[in-house]
């Protein structure tokens, strides 16, 4: 299609419809997987808008990510037509390129350099003159809260600060399209929120805004969602639309003398029910119909659906949870099965993980200040804190991959300063970015896993045989691992993870940037396995997910800011004006508090 032509049909289009900022027209998308082709994309049609935020939503592999690469001139589709602003990216790439901001999942900041720096480099690549870009620099630490920090180095800043760098660096040429590919994937809910701060500023300014997102309380924040499934679109339009056919089928359930976790196995398994999900005091569930299966003893309460009860129910009726039977616990849950937390392993048998006045430097810095915290067997603990709080490093530190400068740490009873080899013996672990052999097979994974472990023979091929089945892996057994969609990666790393039957199990953001249906099945496994006897220790910046801990530790600057069950943590921000608050409330009103008297101090 000539320039002269494209014209004349976005002026025909445009006669009839308001000027999309981003048209996708019957577009397909093929890639090369091994011996065989991939389908991303199957005649996709979408129109996105000027001063609207869009959200791209669906499971791993809908076609999210190659969607934002086509609408960035990064890819060309098979078939049909992407403009952008009018323009076809077949032709005109570069000038779409000049006109946008796109920023990927994993942007590419400079770690060595400061924040002032990767300013300045990336004002250089974009072309922007010694005139315009000094005024820009100012508004832009301003609108992200930089400049304090316009002199550290970007591989010192959290996790949190490095993604409004990179947001920072996408808007220095001021951008009539702005894509984001999953932008607050493992970022923490403050960082989140100012995220979303500047999002929607961007909205204000008429700029049109694409997202995709694994959060689905974002989705809320959206003007409209498109919603893809196996690359089609799924259904396009705004999120109380999503909401409107749940209307009498959403409700809180709750049980005086049964465990939250019990409560969602039996909700779970009942006609009728499409989703059970732990929230606060009870178990959020979503019906097929009105009809509730209430039971003895039960008190169900009519709750507003949200986006995610729309997102779960429309995808689990085209079955693409693709979940395989957990394996189920082998006695019912007690009412409250974890036993109160100790001090000390001394005065109960109980306790697995004991920690005691830690702390941890790095040179005159101290990132961990003297913690203690005591974890029984058959919990799940989980450790939060904002990006920089000390988590991290405390988390690495349990597992034996840090040093801790002083203080007692008790693993499974040895002592990690002075018999961490057998300690680590007990204790399986799931990194944040998979700890998996990106260049092997699923098989060739597990094979070195086993192997590592120490498993032989017998031992050694049932071993083998039951990961397969358990987490459905036969059909990718011998796919590429960075081949495979991040929901098995995930179940492949858990395998991995559980080969030796460990006794202790350590998940540090295990579901970070998984869909919700694949952390659904996820922390089904979990659950049972904590009901078996393992003890799970947690990071996850998924305050729903905070809700299946037995307790928490809340971190701030290096420090316990507070301890307790779900319940307690959030009672602790309870109030007149916020008589119901979430784990996310409590999160920020917490970790803000504290910060706000650290600074005050100072």
């Amino acid at each position: 299609m000539s320039a002269s032509t494209e014209q004349a049909v976005g002026a025909a289009r445009g006669a009839q419809l308001p000027a999309a900022a981003l048209e996708l027209v019957a577009v397909h998308k093929q890639f090369k997987q091994g011996k065989r082709m991939v389908d991303a994309l199957k005649g996709l049609d979408a129109r996105f808008l000027p001063g609207r935020i869009s959200g791209l939503l669906g499971p791993d592999g809908a076609g999210k990510t190659t969607l934002i690469r086509l609408a960035a001139a990064l890819l060309e589709p098979s078939a049909g037509q992407v403009l952008v602003l009018g323009l076809d990216t077949r032709l005109h790439a570069t000038a779409i390129q000049q006109r946008i901001g796109y920023m990927p999942q994993r942007f590419g900041l400079y770690e060595d350099l400061t924040v002032q720096e990767n300013l300045e480099l990336y004002a250089d690549l974009q072309g922007l003159t010694v005139a315009a870009r000094q005024q820009r620099f100012a508004e832009l630490l301003k609108l992200t809260a930089l400049g304090p920090f316009s002199a550290r180095r970007a591989g010192a800043l959290s996790g949190g600060m490095k993604q409004k760098l990179g947001l920072a660096c996408t808007l220095l040429r001021a951008p009539s399209l702005l894509l984001l590919d999953e932008p607050t994937v493992g970022v923490d809910p403050i960082s989140r929120r100012e995220l979303w701060s500047i999002i929607k500023l961007m909205r204000e300014q008429g700029v049109a805004v694409v997202v995709s997102t694994a959060y689905l309380d974002e989705a809320e924040q959206c003007d409209d969602i498109v919603l893809l499934h196996e690359g089609k679109v799924l259904a396009h339009q705004p999120p109380k639309a999503f909401r409107a056919p749940l209307e009498g089928r959403v409700f809180l359930v709750r049980h005086p003398q049964q465990h939250r976790r019990a409560l969602q196995e039996s909700l779970h398994i009942r006609e009728g029910v499409v989703d059970a999900l732990v929230q606060a005091e009870g178990v959020r569930v979503v019906l097929q119909s009105t009809d509730a299966p209430a039971q003895e003893g039960e008190q169900w309460l009519a709750v507003e659906p949200r986006f995610e009860d729309a997102f779960v129910s429309l995808l689990q009726s085209r079955q693409l949870a693709h979940a395989t039977t957990a394996p189920q616990p082998s006695a019912p849950m007690a009412a409250e099965h974890a036993a109160p937390v100790q001090a000390a392993a001394a005065t109960n048998p109980l306790t697995v993980i004991e920690v005691k006045e830690l702390r941890r430097f790095f040179g005159s810095f101290q990132a961990v200040k003297g913690i203690s915290f005591s974890v029984n067997k058959g919990e799940i603990f989980g450790l939060l804190g904002a990006n920089g709080a000390g988590k991290s490093t405390t988390f690495r530190m349990l597992c034996g991959l840090l040093p801790a400068s002083s203080g007692t740490l008790r693993v499974a009873g040895a002592d990690l300063r002075t018999a961490g080899a057998s300690a680590r013996a007990r204790i399986g672990y799931v990194a944040q970015k998979f700890a998996l052999y990106g260049n092997l097979s699923a098989r060739q994974n597990l094979d070195f896993f086993a192997s590592a472990y120490g498993l032989r023979g017998a031992r050694r091929r049932q071993r083998l045989e039951w990961a397969f089945a358990e987490f459905d892996l036969a059909e990718y057994a011998d796919s590429g691992v960075m081949e495979l969609p991040l929901g098995y990666k995930q179940r492949l790393a858990l395998a991995c993870a559980l080969m030796h039957e460990p006794s202790i199990l350590f998940l540090d953001e295990p579901t970070s940037g998984v869909d919700p249906l694949a952390r659904r099945e996820f922390w089904q496994r979990i659950n049972h396995l904590a009901e078996s006897g393992v003890t799970v220790m947690v990071t996850t910046h998924f305050m729903d997910e905070a809700e299946y801990c037995d307790h928490l530790v809340l971190m701030s600057l290096g420090e316990i800011l507070a301890f307790g069950t779900p319940s307690e943590i959030r009672g602790r921000v309870r109030s007149d004006t916020l008589p119901d608050p979430t784990m996310e409330d409590a999160f920020i009103a917490l970790i803000q508090s504290h910060e706000a008297q650290i600074r005050r101090a100072a």
